[in-house]
């Protein structure tokens, strides 16, 4: 069986790819999440889980841009360029992994207030709740292409080359 890109990157370096590129930003984003429901049901926004949010929000997305920005740099466009992506699969999970520094990025402009000027703190966290949704659908779809042999989308990989043995010495 064949790896995306994706999950090729998580099972590489173990356990470092594993915590840079799913643990941290998912505990971020679940952080994020779950404080998010908090705020929706207490309203009240000046606690200290709204502060929790605050924080894990922009560094959540300061974090995740240099994430995209290396991933870019060293993944998609080497990929592009020397034709190695492995199907569908593979481009699906590894760009819809990639878009969620927008969604990540929005929250993060969110909490530094270049995003929802002029909004009123609950409409500030209906903006807020809606980049949480939307970096939980795309992180979703990351991981379920992800986890996909990319033959079933019909990617079929190069034959191995035969090895050719050395002639003998003597």
């Amino acid at each position: 069986m064949t790896m995306t890109h994706y999950m090729e990157l998580l099972a590489t370096a173990q356990p470092w790819h594993l915590l840079l590129f799913m643990a941290v930003p998912v505990i971020l984003a679940e952080t994020i999440a779950i404080s998010e429901l908090y705020l929706l049901f207490t309203r009240n926004f000046s606690g200290a889980v709204a502060h929790l949010s605050h924080y894990c929000g922009i560094f959540a997305g300061a974090y995740f841009l240099g994430v995209f920005v290396y991933l870019l740099l060293n993944a998609v466009l080497p990929l592009t360029t020397g034709g190695g992506w492995r199907g569908p699969a593979d481009i699906i999970a590894v760009l819809f992994y990639l878009a969620g520094v927008v969604p990540l990025g929005g929250i993060a402009l969110l909490e530094v207030g270049v995003l929802g000027k002029g909004r009123d703190a609950e409409g500030r966290l209906k903006l807020h709740a809606t980049f949480v949704a939307l970096f939980l659908v795309v992180a979703h779809v990351a991981m379920i292409f992800g986890m996909l042999n990319p033959e079933i989308l019909g990617w079929t990989p190069l034959p191995a080359l035969p090895v050719q043995a050395a002639p003998m010495q003597m």
